[in-house]
Parts: C-alpha cells; sequence; structure tokens
C-alpha cells in the first residue's frame, strides 16, 4: 500500500487515525480496537469487514 494513502485514510467508525502495519498488510484502529485488511494494495474499510484486536495487541 501505498505510504501517501496511509496517511490519509481514516477509520470508518470514529474517523480517527489508522497505523499502518506492513508485515500483516492491515491498518489498526487502537482506539475501536480493529484491524482493517489490505487486500492487492487496497485498504478495506469496512466495519464488519474488519478483525476485533485482542487484549495483546491493544
Amino acid at each position: 500500500m501505498d505510504h501517501r494513502l496511509a496517511g490519509i485514510v481514516a477509520c470508518p467508525v470514529c474517523h480517527g487515525k489508522l497505523d499502518y502495519h506492513p508485515q500483516e498488510q492491515e491498518l489498526i484502529c487502537k482506539p475501536d480496537r480493529l484491524a482493517f485488511s489490505i487486500h492487492e494494495g487496497i485498504p478495506v474499510l469496512l466495519e464488519n469487514e474488519a478483525r476485533s484486536l485482542t487484549a495483546d495487541e491493544s
């Protein structure tokens, strides 16, 4: 995913900042404890498609 895009996308739930994790190919919203996947360079910013973070990941 383009790093410029990672800097402008926002969480669809709280509209807050997302942290890019290139190893996992995910965008993380820490306040909502959600991980949004990235498929073929395109972030999937759908709440019902997001993965909930575990307590260890938060």
